[in-house]
């Protein structure tokens, strides 16, 4: 017998797989029925702080599960937990910081697992947002065969306008401004699309402000609303506004939105030019890989490409007025 076997023999659930996750609760994601499990009360309202309340939607495809554990060890952190580092193999993609928090995916089971210390309680948003949401885009995506983008998009009677742009070009307040032009909001950073169909879906619940955004709202009601946001801290150091869009007051995508057009922002000031200049197919191909590093090196890159070339590519500059940038992205839906 070895040393392994003689120490499991010892103990009657050695990897914890019996205990007892007596706590439920049901969210649709992205169309995907998603239950989560779980042994605490304050890791079920994390996944409810990122799930609930989201614009109703048929569930599509059996429902996937996600398992959230709290252990009753591990360290505590000296400032900020550790950043998240992927791993992958044997059919199962993972995030983990440490030894006692981690996420793991198994696509192909439709469950995923998310193991975490006491510690990290104290973490929220991290956690939310390394851990859980991980694990539920994650499985989502790859159990639907979705390419998942590292872009923002609003639409508007169904059809979608993908943003992407470097950090600090200002698509976050871009879509602040379109949604206040009557577009729906889809989602602000993570946009996932049916490489065949172009059908966008994503998570519509928050979008992050600097704090200097406040100063382009015209809005009194919506910049009492920003200030009174919690705040977050992005791991670059940068702090910002969490604006939750639920409750009624923003203007949602109730479904899929249908991309038509690729807009790439920048920082670059228009000077006078037109904000908006039209990209050829193949300059849109090239910025579209740039941009999507992961999603270029996934099985679904080429179909992706393939479609696209029925869209749109745009180059927005930046006007004297966010809003300036968001009546030229609009006019692109309704001219």
């Amino acid at each position: 017998m070895s040393e392994w076997q003689a120490d499991t023999r010892q103990v009657a659930d050695p990897f914890g797989e019996q205990a007892p996750l007596a706590l439920s609760r049901s969210h649709v994601v992205m169309g995907a029925c998603v239950d989560f499990l779980s042994d605490s009360e304050a890791l079920l309202a994390l996944a409810d702080a990122a799930y609930a309340a989201l614009p109703a939607r048929a569930c599509q495809g059996p429902p996937l599960t996600v398992e959230l554990r709290l252990g009753t060890g591990g360290a505590n952190f000296d400032g900020e937990p550790p950043v998240a580092r992927m791993l992958g193999g044997a059919g199962l993609l993972g995030a983990v910081m440490d030894a006692d928090n981690l996420a793991l995916v198994n696509v192909a089971a439709g469950r995923a697992v998310v193991q975490v210390s006491p510690a990290l309680l104290r973490w929220p948003y991290h956690l939310r947002y390394e851990l859980i949401e991980f694990a539920v885009f994650t499985l989502v995506c790859r159990a639907r065969g979705l390419a998942a983008l590292h872009a923002g998009c609003v639409g508007l009677d169904g059809q979608g306008v993908l943003l992407m742009g470097a950090s600090g070009a200002g698509k976050s307040t871009l879509a602040l401004q379109l949604m206040g032009l009557g577009l729906a909001f889809l989602t602000e950073d993570a946009t996932f699309v049916d490489p065949v169909t172009l059908q966008a879906v994503g998570v519509p619940n928050f979008v992050h402000l600097r704090f200097d955004a406040a100063q382009w709202l015209q809005d009194d009601g919506l910049r009492a609303r920003l200030a009174a946001a919690p705040v977050i801290r992005r791991r670059s150091g940068v702090e910002k506004h969490e604006l939750d869009l639920r409750g009624g007051w923003a203007p949602l995508a109730a479904g899929p939105l249908r991309l038509r057009h690729l807009v790439f922002a920048s920082a670059e000031p228009a000077e006078g030019g037109p904000l908006l200049q039209p990209l050829s197919a193949a300059e849109t191909a090239r910025r579209l890989r740039l941009s999507q590093p992961y999603a270029a090196g996934q099985p679904g890159w080429l179909s992706l490409v393939g479609a696209c070339e029925q869209v749109h590519g745009w180059a927005l500059r930046r006007g004297g007025h966010p809003r300036d940038g968001a009546q030229a992205v609009r006019s692109l839906l309704t001219g």
